[in-house]
């Protein structure tokens, strides 16, 4: 619906332009989809951003990856990524080691405990996109997917 976000935000004047509405609305809409997975999260004692990295660590395999690497893949970037990587090593959710090949290089790995805990968050990761965009349907989502795809695009 075209204007909810002026409402929602109680905004009186128009906004300056389309492309800024559209950019805002993706915005408000990034941060309640935020709140609702960190809400979903909060009960086993882990952020969206951990649960990103366990996510990236699994995808990586047994032989793990980077700290760089794994920087790169995270949705949004975070600016202390070695920080975070030293609590999540503290609560049992990854392993560190020196590579073997090269001992200058430290690989991170998902320990068995944030796999287990992946699993665990599965079921109601999905309940909650679900809930949260599941009523768009698989046409719209692809065209939003491709829209978002586009944008992101424009900034290569």
């Amino acid at each position: 619906m075209a204007g909810e976000l002026q409402r929602e935000i109680r905004q009186t004047k128009d906004f300056a332009s389309t492309e800024g509405e559209a950019a805002l609305n993706v915005l408000r809409t990034a941060e309640v989809i935020q709140q609702k997975l960190n809400t979903v999260l909060k009960p086993f004692d882990l952020t969206l951003t951990q649960y990103n990295v366990l996510r990236i660590l699994r995808g990586a395999g047994d032989e793990g990856i980077t700290c760089s690497v794994l920087a790169e893949r995270m949705i949004a970037r975070d600016p202390d990524i070695t920080r975070l990587l030293d609590r999540m090593e503290r609560s049992g959710l990854v392993v560190r080691q020196r590579s073997a090949a090269d001992r200058r290089v430290v690989l991170t790995m998902l320990h068995l405990n944030g796999d287990r805990l992946l699993d665990e968050t599965q079921q109601p990761m999905r309940d909650a996109m679900l809930g949260l965009m599941g009523r768009l349907g698989e046409n719209r989502l692809l065209s939003l997917i491709s829209s978002l795809e586009d944008v992101r695009a424009n900034d290569k």
